[in-house]
Order: structure tokens, then C-alpha cells, then sequence
């Protein structure tokens, strides 16, 4: 049992409002921060919204929902936020300025015993550990979408990462229903994205250099290795914003890269996000590729 009771998610995104209502889900207390009062409020609408996938894929009832909501607050204040927080949960966008400039005014106002943890997807420790002001207590701890389903934790410290604190996360990961990925070493990517990511923008250059369209590339996917989903299904899942940054800072200087991220940035423009928007390669809350005819002849 950890000492972690006080959490605080920094970032009340897609995964950022997942992330902190799973860990509200199972009995700690959540603050929420945001940068405005508007990206509260939404933070607010995104967590409420995950009534329906609780009650569906892990039957949970109103009650134990609302449960949940009791431990959460929500606050656009970061000196509120994190006055008496045990750990901080950075997931606030893949851009490194932002970052840096969050890490910096964060150390200004946690108190010494407060843990910080980063979700990022791409970014490694050592990269914010000198702006957080503690990098034995700094290490990162990312999820998946769809937290309450595809519970991973993946856990990385630095070379500066206390060890007992890296096992206390270890330990907290499993409290709030995850199953802890240790990483032994520094891994952009880590082990999920250093999989899935290569996947993806393979899908992705098919559609992008017009070999064949997405339903097709799915298709194939899902009939040939009897997957449920395909890239373009899981781009609709990731979302599209966040498979944007991340092929953009990985791929930015590859020339075959361009055509993809012109066209994914064309639907982002348009509002197509994916799960998130209702509208992505798919149309939800019912997407095409689960109609039973999709995989038809």
C-alpha cells in the first residue's frame, strides 16, 4: 500500500480525464487542472461522458460511478491544485516549450514531497527532469487510451530516478487497476508506441501515397490477423491530434512522411479528431468497422 491518497492530473485532455477518473474510480482523491476555466469545464464534460463505457465494458453501476465523481475536483488554480499533492500527473501536450515551461512552475509551488509523473508519449525523463527541481522524484508514467479497458502502465525512471520512488509508482499503478510495464532503460516510445506507432504509419503511408483507402487498409488488417481493429480504427482511438505531434516530431524531416501529415492535419482542420469529435476514418459512437458486414465480401 502506498502513501499516495492526494493525485493530481495536470492536463484534462482525451487521456488526462481518463486518467484521472480511473484513479478516482478506485478511491483516491483527484484534483483536475487546467489552464483556463473553458478547459475545466471540458475536462469536466469529458469525464461525465465516460459513464456509458464504465457501465458497458466493465459493468459498472450508477452508483460506483458516481462514486468516482465524489473524488474529483477541478481547477483552472495550480497552487490550489497541487497544495497537498502526493503526485502529479503531467498530460498536457506533446510540445516540448510547453512542457518545459509547466515543469518550471510546477517546482515553484509543489511541496517537496510531492512525486511528479509525466504521461508524455514520446518524451523521455532526462529530457524535463532539470526543470522539475526534484529528478529523483521525477519519472514518467504513461497509459493507453481507453484507460479502464487497455489498463497498461508503462513506468521509466532516469538515471537520477529515486529507486523507492519508481517502486512506489510500481506500486500505485496497480492500486488504480493497471498493470505495471517496467522499463529498464530511457525508451522513446516505450514499449506500446515503439510498437504501435511503426504500425500506424505504415497504414498511414498506404492511405497518404493513395496505394488504397483506409477501409481497405483496415480490411485487410482485421481479416488477415483477425484483429478488431485496424490503423485506422486505432488513429480514431489515439486520436487524430496526438498521432499528428507524434509523427510530426518523429518523421517531421522524412519527405514520405509530408503527404500524411498534410493529409491528417486537413481533417483535424475540418474537426475530424476521431472518438473524440464523434467523426475521424470513422463515424461514432457506431463505427463502421464494427458493423458485421464490414468484413464481408
Amino acid at each position: 500500500m502506498t502513501n499516495i491518497t492526494q493525485v493530481t492530473v495536470a492536463g484534462g485532455g482525451v487521456l488526462g480525464s481518463q486518467i484521472a477518473y480511473q484513479t478516482a474510480f478506485k478511491g483516491k482523491k483527484v484534483t483536475v487542472y487546467d489552464i483556463n476555466d473553458d478547459a475545466v469545464a471540458a475536462a469536466e464534460k469529458r469525464v461525465n461522458a465516460l459513464r456509458d463505457s464504465y457501465k458497458r465494458d466493465i459493468q459498472a453501476t450508477d452508483e460506483q460511478f458516481d462514486a468516482g465523481l465524489k473524488n474529483l475536483t477541478f481547477t483552472s488554480d495550480l497552487n490550489a491544485a497541487v497544495a497537498n499533492a502526493d503526485l502529479v500527473i503531467e498530460a498536457i501536450p506533446e510540445k516540448p516549450s510547453i512542457k518545459h515551461d509547466f515543469y518550471t512552475s510546477l517546482a515553484k509551488v509543489a511541496p517537496d514531497k510531492t512525486i511528479f509523473a509525466s504521461n508524455s508519449s514520446t518524451y523521455v525523463p532526462s529530457t524535463f527532469a532539470g526543470d522539475t527541481g526534484r529528478p529523483e522524484k521525477f519519472l514518467n508514467l504513461h497509459f493507453a487510451n481507453q484507460i479502464w479497458l487497455m489498463n497498461t502502465a508503462e513506468i521509466m525512471g532516469s538515471s537520477q530516478t529515486d529507486p523507492a520512488v519508481y517502486e512506489e509508482i510500481v506500486e500505485f499503478a496497480k492500486e488504480i487497476g493497471m498493470v505495471p510495464i517496467e522499463l529498464h532503460k530511457e525508451q522513446p516510445g516505450y514499449v506500446l508506441n515503439s510498437l504501435l506507432m511503426p504500425f500506424m504509419g505504415a497504414g498511414g503511408m498506404l492511405w497518404a501515397h493513395d496505394i488504397a483507402d483506409p477501409e481497405t487498409i483496415d480490411k485487410t488488417w482485421m481479416i488477415a490477423m483477425g484483429s478488431p481493429k485496424g490503423p485506422f480504427a486505432i488513429f480514431d482511438m489515439v486520436g487524430l491530434r496526438t498521432a499528428y505531434n507524434i509523427i510530426s516530431q518523429r518523421q517531421g524531416d522524412n519527405p514520405q512522411a509530408k503527404p500524411l501529415l498534410e493529409k491528417l492535419k486537413a481533417m483535424i482542420d475540418e474537426g475530424k479528431l476521431g472518438q473524440e469529435s464523434g467523426q475521424g476514418f470513422y463515424h461514432y459512437p457506431n463505427p463502421e468497422f464494427q458493423d458485421p458486414n464490414f468484413l464481408k465480401a
